[in-house]
């Protein structure tokens, strides 16, 4: 019988409560005892505090319709809910209970999170835990004390914020510490290090490739599709087997489609376990880079190599050398000249006409260059044209009508992108400008002056050794930024002081097995937050990662291929290829293979060559998803299993591209033609609606200076016989209505 137990469950109660009472407040005097006894040590390497305002709460919902028996009441009575919200307020406003929730890990913003949840839960719940239900009524009752409720309490609060539980095992996760151990093959092998230190076009990757060149095997690792282009068409046509791998494609130096023993690719795809015996690591000073400097860390730590050969300015030798020291590998560095002089001009160009062959004008912003391009052409001359968001093949061909002698086109205008990647016969770099927008580490958009690192990569391109110019000329086009320009030049490189890391997919679903109810994008926050990392290192950017991963959270896909669909190369500053994505990720989530004709549909496949810029802007970002399809194909064929018909209609892209990069002027023309009439358009379509306004306004003044006869004419709903009607109407009434008051007052 129930009621006979009563008594043992009421013991029962108090008893476990005592126990986890008492074991909170043990945990509390071990934590106060440890906090003192660190801080007599003077130990100043404390963990950091976590980033409360990431961690989430998990929805705890209360509990709903009559229980099929609530032992709590049965055994004492139903609840007063006015009495236990008192008192669960009296139990929340404890000073000693807020401490206590401190040292078991709620700070205040977390504290208060917990007891608003579990004040809800209380109170909306039809019937509670029967050993709760017994400390309530005995509280209400004044046989317990408020503080009885925090074991119920703290369990609540690790409900709904289950990282309480495994913080411990949350750090050692997210312990970055020390990224050398994460490569056992690598540290099974005594690896040589040689860094060929120098500035632009000073042979400095060319001595690196000579080695590559002549190695039994051999992997080049470089920033851009175009460079890994170049070595793989180098090494071939040195009779060296080479493959090319991108995250796009790969592609195979034999027919049979075996692998070759050399590899040029971009640095993110390096294979940290394939042994070689020569590996080339390009632009070492990337390794800084806020978003991608994770890549260049995990290749100078993990490749499989024999010789390491890195290449970069001299900014990172001392990073470097102490990278390997904590690998116990030394560095030798080798240390170049520029082979060509380079002259700072003393005056600046101050107006196109002074243009001449040879000259490049950089600029730092697609306007700038539609702009320039067409005052260049305005007066008779041709000008190529290379920028970021160019696919690769329409910036070789741009490069090759700008480098060909026989082309009548001389003038280059481009943005940084010449900064890598193109080999071009620049005479002159003309500064349009030495103010240019970043990202910062952390995330956040800047416009500042270039870095000296920047200006030396572009100013650098002019003279190139080998080319027809025999030295380099740089200016500005602004007198006034001359002078600042010097400044920058004449500054030494900062030291390159940090490398960047980037949490692994083995690490998010590690934290993903101990926090189910997390989404990916809470994840990487709380891993970055805990995340621990010594002087020599720094943890990337992840705004990118976490963008898309808000924007595929609805759709159900298991957590690796959600990682992967996050790491997809693509700016989010355009909306047609990230709506895209979220298409490809709701077909795959579907389990619907996303084919060619499901990709033409989507992307209307066929497209004309543009008529104006805004045509242009889109067929460079149908580019990009065709770019996005081939980077996907290689993660899950399965899905996306129509590569190679996607990459044909790529290159048909490209050359459609091309037409319009070479019609340039053309566009903007019509661009600005079209901007022209929409604004005549407008500006009509302002005056014709002022034009009715004001006869609107004028007829309403003149209606209501005349009569309603008046009015009525004009508004045509009045004709003139019906007003004479009318006219004769009125007179009959008012004679028949004046007779009929004098026969009224003669019967009066």
């Amino acid at each position: 019988c129930m009621r006979c137990a009563w008594p043992l469950l009421r013991l029962s109660a108090r008893a476990g409560l005592a126990l986890r009472h008492g074991g909170a407040i043990r945990l509390r005097l071990a934590a106060a005892s440890s906090s003192s006894s660190s801080s007599s040590s003077g130990g100043g390497g404390g963990l950091r505090a976590p980033d409360t305002s990431l961690f989430v709460p998990v929805p705890l919902k209360p509990v709903e319709g009559a229980a099929e028996e609530d032992v709590g009441a049965e055994l004492t009575r139903p609840l007063d809910k006015g009495e236990v919200l008192k008192n669960l307020n009296k139990f929340y406003k404890r000073k000693e209970i807020q401490r206590l929730g401190a040292e078991n890990g709620l700070d205040a913003r977390l504290f208060h999170q917990a007891f608003i949840s579990f004040r809800k839960y209380i109170m909306e719940s039809s019937s509670v835990s029967a050993d709760l239900h017994i400390i309530l009524n005995d509280i209400c009752c004044g046989a317990g004390h408020v503080d009885d409720l925090f074991p119920f309490f703290l369990r609540h609060a690790k409900q709904i914020f289950p990282m309480l539980d495994c913080m411990d095992d949350l750090r050692k996760i997210s312990d970055l510490r020390l990224p050398p151990n994460w490569y056992p093959e690598a540290r099974a092998i005594q690896r040589k290090i040689i860094f060929h230190a120098g500035p632009t076009n000073s042979g400095k990757t060319y001595h690196a490739i000579q080695r590559f060149l002549t190695a039994k095997s051999g992997i080049y690792c470089g920033p851009l599709k175009l460079l890994a282009h170049e070595i793989f068409q180098k090494s071939n046509a040195a009779n060296v087997p080479c493959d090319l791998v991108t995250g796009e494609e790969r592609v195979y130096a034999t027919e049979d489609a075996r692998q070759a023993s050399h590899i040029a690719c971009t640095i993110e795809m390096c294979s940290t376990n394939t042994p070689y015996e020569v590996a080339v690591i390009d632009e070492i000073q990337m390794i800084r880079d806020p978003a991608r400097g994770w890549a260049w860390t995990r290749a100078l730590l993990g490749l499989c190599a024999e010789e390491i050969h890195v290449c970069g300015e001299s900014a990172a030798i001392d990073l470097v050398t102490e990278l390997m020291y904590t690998t116990g590998e030394e560095v030798e560095v080798r240390n170049y000249k520029r082979l060509t002089p380079l002259t700072v001009l003393d005056y600046a160009l101050e107006s196109l006409d002074n243009l001449q062959p040879g000259d490049c004008i950089v600029c730092f912003s697609k306007n700038d260059i539609y702009s320039v391009s067409r005052q260049i052409e305005a007066r008779g001359l041709e000008c190529a044209v290379i920028y970021g968001s160019l696919p690769p093949g329409t910036k070789l061909e741009q490069a090759k009508k700008f480098n060909d002698p026989n082309d009548p086109c001389k003038i280059l205008v481009a943005t940084d992108a010449i900064g890598m990647g193109l080999n071009l016969c620049i005479k002159r770099i003309i500064f349009n400008s030495i103010v240019k927008p970043t990202v910062n580490e952390k995330g956040e958009k800047e416009i500042d002056s270039i870095t000296t690192s920047q200006a030396l990569q572009i100013a650098g391109r002019a003279g190139r050794f080998g080319s027809s110019f025999k030295q380099g000329e740089v200016t500005t086009m602004h007198r006034d930024d001359l002078l600042q320009l010097k400044e920058i030049l004449s500054e030494s490189v900062p030291p390159v002081k940090a490398a960047g890391l980037h949490p692994t997919p083995e690490q998010i679903e590690m934290f993903a097995y101990h926090l189910p109810d997390a989404t990916l994008s809470n994840l990487i926050d709380i891993f970055v937050s805990l995340s621990q990392v010594d002087g020599l290192y720094f943890v990337c950017n992840i705004d990118d990662f976490k963008f898309l991963a808000d924007m595929i959270q609805h759709i159900p896909l298991n957590l690796r291929s959600r990682y992967v669909f996050c790491t997809a190369p693509l700016n989010r500053k355009e909306p047609f290829v990230c709506t895209t994505l979220l298409k490809f990720a709701r077909q795959f989530s579907r389990n619907e293979p996303l084919t060619f004709d499901w990709l033409c549909r989507h992307t209307k496949w066929p497209l004309a060559p543009p008529k104006n810029i805004k045509e242009l802007v889109h067929l460079e970002a149908v580019h990009d998803v065709f770019d996005l399809y081939l980077w996907l194909s290689y993660r899950f064929m399965d899905m996306f299993p129509d590569a190679a018909l996607v990459r044909d209609i790529q290159k048909k892209l490209d050359d459609i591209i091309q037409i319009g990069v070479c019609n340039i002027t053309k566009l903007i023309r019509a661009s600005q033609s079209g901007a022209a009439s929409g604004a005549a358009e407008v500006t009509r379509g302002k005056s014709l609606r002022a034009y009715r306004s004001a006869t609107r306004q004028e007829d309403l003044k003149s209606h209501g200076r005349g009569s309603l006869a008046n009015r009525l004419l004009r508004e045509g709903l009045l004709t003139q016989e019906m007003l004479r009607q009318l006219e004769s109407e009125w007179q009959d009434q008012h004679r028949s209505g004046r007779y009929g008051l004098e026969m009224r007052k003669k019967k009066k």
